[in-house]
């Protein structure tokens, strides 16, 4: 028995009933042999090792696996803002490497700085402080290490089902039970509270949301009378989308309780919905803002945290301390990125896609007895699959074998919470393109629902 058939028998969830089926009429010899290399000396873990195929190329929206087929990824890992291997980004990152490869600590460099002014520039309100990180995860500890030096508090509030990175700090304040489950006693203090999400609200606020979930933030935090940050996902990547005034209570209720407002928008930052950050389209402003993903221009893993000046009090002691905290590189990738993202119009076109996107979702899911909800912002979006008529087939069912026919397809997308799919193309898709996708798409869920 080899590894990777080993790894199937003792039942764990990546290797399911639809995986097997698709695995069987999509992968060659060749691919399962590197697929079994790559089981036999990586730790296996859910939704990583086994893999699921082998990649070949990835180049602006396409990903091309081992067998050459090519797939619209509208999944990127939220990295792909300005798509993959674009052609200025790739000349920053090479001009860089034959000039400066890599800034040893107590030293700074141009591209370190010229990415950090350019976030400020950019930046809403008054955040006027950067530190860098090698990745997102990275950079959510350090804006709960700075927000509790700040206040000489160390409580948290944060969301259930939401995802801040799988380090043992980062899960203590995230809410996915994926993450939590087995991970032994986690951080004191952090404490949970439902989402923004009224299809699932425990205060039965109905199809229009009552702000109950932001007034229940403040009951929390007036209770417990200590907490540093209130630290959530602005909008969180399944997608909820919160409404217009929920963030305006919560910043209003941290500003009276003396909590800071931590915003992390590591997926979503730089144009995904329209707007280079996702608190722009809520008029208010955090005290840190978490950046990530796509600021490495999809090629390099680099993260930041924006903060207020008043929040600089960490001189004496070590809030990151990275070895690659200021790499010129990954800077050089970030600078061209935003570049990308200003010059070629990216916002615009992913405010208008989007848009186009959201109403096509929106025809699908009238459409679809399959389809529970459509929703968007710009282009993140997402469908929630409400089941499936064959063999009576849960939502969760129903969404694992809708993602292998598209797979099968030509679309690629993650599932999120189990029967959410999340839509998250490179900023420069074109109308064409998304009616490719979400006519592959809309295909499959008709196949799988009906059986």
């Amino acid at each position: 028995m080899n590894d990777l058939d080993r790894f199937k028998s003792e039942g764990d969830l990546n290797i399911s009933p639809a995986r097997e089926l698709w695995s069987r009429a999509a992968i060659g010899p060749e691919t399962r042999g590197l697929l079994e290399d790559d089981a036999a000396v990586f730790l296996h873990q859910s939704l990583s090792t086994p893999c699921l195929n082998v990649l070949r190329g990835a180049q602006g929206g396409w990903i091309e696996d081992w067998e050459g087929r090519r797939l619209l990824d509208f999944h990127g890992n939220n990295v792909h803002q300005v798509g993959f291997a674009h052609p200025r980004v790739i000349e920053a990152i090479t001009d860089q490497l034959r000039q400066l490869s890599f800034c040893t600590r107590r030293y700074t460099n141009v591209p370190a700085i010229r990415l950090a002014q350019k976030l400020v520039a950019l930046a809403p309100g008054d955040l006027s402080r950067v530190l860098f990180a090698p990745g997102g995860t990275s950079a959510v500890g350090m804006a709960v290490k700075l927000a509790r030096a700040a206040t000489g508090r160390h409580k948290t509030i944060s969301m259930w089902d939401s995802f801040h990175g799988a380090s043992l700090d980062a899960i203590s304040v995230g809410g996915e039970a994926i993450f939590r489950q087995g991970a032994g006693p986690l951080m004191p203090g952090c404490e949970h509270v439902p989402p923004p999400d009224n299809r699932h609200c425990p205060f039965a606020c109905g199809p229009a949301c009552n702000l109950r979930c932001a007034d229940y933030i403040e009951y929390v935090l007036e209770k417990e009378g200590d907490v540093a940050a209130v630290v959530a996902e602005t909008v969180r990547c399944t997608p909820f989308i919160p409404p217009k005034d929920y963030w305006k209570k919560v910043r209003a209720a941290c500003d009276k309780h003396g909590a800071l407002l931590i915003l992390d928008e590591i997926p979503n930052c730089l144009g995904r919905t329209g707007k280079m950050f996702t608190c722009e389209h809520y008029d208010v402003v955090p005290d840190i803002l978490v950046l990530g993903k796509g600021l490495g221009g999809g090629v390099f893993p680099l993260a930041a945290i924006l903060a207020r000046e008043s929040l600089n009090v960490m001189q004496h002691r070590a809030l990151g301390h990275y070895t690659h905290e200021k790499n010129p590189v990954a800077c050089a990738a970030g600078l061209a990125a935003i570049q990308v993202i200003e010059e070629e119009g990216l916002l615009e076109n992913a405010r208008r896609v989007g848009a186009f996107g959201l109403e096509y979702l929106k025809g699908m899911r009238a459409r679809s007895p399959a389809i529970g909800d459509a929703r968007g912002l710009g282009l993140l979006m997402g469908l929630e699959l409400a089941g499936g008529k064959a063999a009576g087939a849960s939502a969760n069912e129903l969404a694992e074998r809708v993602m292998y026919r598209c797979l099968s397809d030509g679309l690629n997308f993650k599932l999120t919470m189990g029967n959410i799919v999340t839509l998250t193309p490179p900023l420069q898709i074109r109308e064409e393109e998304m009616t490719q996708a979400l006519a592959i798409l809309e295909r499959a869920i008709e196949k799988e629902f009906r059986g």
